[in-house]
């Protein structure tokens, strides 16, 4: 493990889950659950990751409403750094709302717009010295959110204080995946997709994860890994073989933060020394236990 935390950047909201135990169809209204918890996918990865044993903070936007501090309050209580967290006066903190059934998720709102009104604003720790600038660029690892605009990504993949990261890439949802293209190209980032967003950045549909990964690495991406729910994910590198593992069955219990626990997972299991394969495995185990609810 390094010393260095690694830094989360993008959503940090609180989450809106509602989980019916039956399956649903447009309209339905169904008995269920709703859980009101700490989310986003830079919080999400954060809180994995110290729930592995490693530092993490988040870097985002958040109101500076009740809804804020609570959030800021149970984000520390977790563990997971916010001292760099952006609060905008003017704002409310941002939330996203999902619909699950037996069968996984239904329909989902990300309403994203305190950290897209932020722009640059939430790298200002990375530019002014606090954490690192131009002539110190930052030199461990960064969790970066799909969640951010264009604008905000392009300025990451161009900014000198972020040319020696490790830069760990997700992309929130297929309809943001297009967002990533800045940083496609970049020999010193990862992407980690679902079938639908890599076939989004592929620009064609895909058999499955090894033919979507592979395609996302023939447009030039560097090192792509790829889920498909219940299907074998895969890991494709520029020059390497693609590597495809098959997750154990399970019963589903939740969905929402999968990916995010399979980013962290593999992150974890680099971080302490082990190859492509064995990381590949570690992470699909996770994933794998989130969705059980174990």
């Amino acid at each position: 493990m390094t010393d260095l935390p690694v830094l989360c950047i993008g959503a940090v909201l609180w989450d809106v889950i509602g989980r019916s135990p039956s399956p649903m169809t447009p309209g339905a209204d169904l008995p269920g659950r709703i859980r009101h918890l700490p989310g986003g996918v830079a919080l999400n990865v954060a809180m994995a990751l110290v729930a592995r044993g490693q530092d993490a903070a988040v870097l985002g936007a958040v109101g500076s409403d009740p809804e804020g501090d609570a959030l800021l309050i149970a984000v520390r209580a977790m563990g997971v750094g916010t001292d760099w967290v952006h609060r905008d006066p003017r704002l409310p903190t941002d939330v996203y709302m999902a619909i699950e059934d037996c069968d996984g998720l239904i329909a989902a709102i990300a309403d994203a717009h305190t950290l897209e009104t932020a722009g640059e604003t939430v790298l200002a720790p990375l530019r002014d010295g606090r954490l690192a600038s131009a002539r110190a660029p930052w030199p461990g690892t960064i969790v970066v959110d799909g969640n951010l605009t264009s604008a905000q990504l392009t300025a990451i993949a161009t900014d000198p204080a972020l040319a020696q990261a490790d830069l760990r890439v997700a992309p929130a949802s297929p309809g943001k995946a297009e967002r990533l293209a800045p940083l496609i190209g970049l020999d010193h980032v990862t992407l980690y997709l679902n079938r639908a967003e890599a076939e989004t950045l592929a620009g064609h549909p895909c058999a499955g994860a090894a033919e979507a990964a592979a395609a996302v690495v023939a447009r030039g991406a560097a090192r792509v890994l790829v889920t498909d729910g219940a299907r074998p994910a895969a890991c494709a590198t520029r020059g390497g073989e693609v590597l495809t593992r098959q997750p154990p069955a399970v019963t589903i219990a939740r969905v929402t933060g999968a990916g995010d626990c399979f980013l962290s997972a593999h992150l974890v299991a680099e971080s302490a020394g082990l190859d492509r394969a064995t990381a590949l495995d570690a992470a699909v185990a996770a994933a794998a236990q989130h969705v059980s609810g174990a």
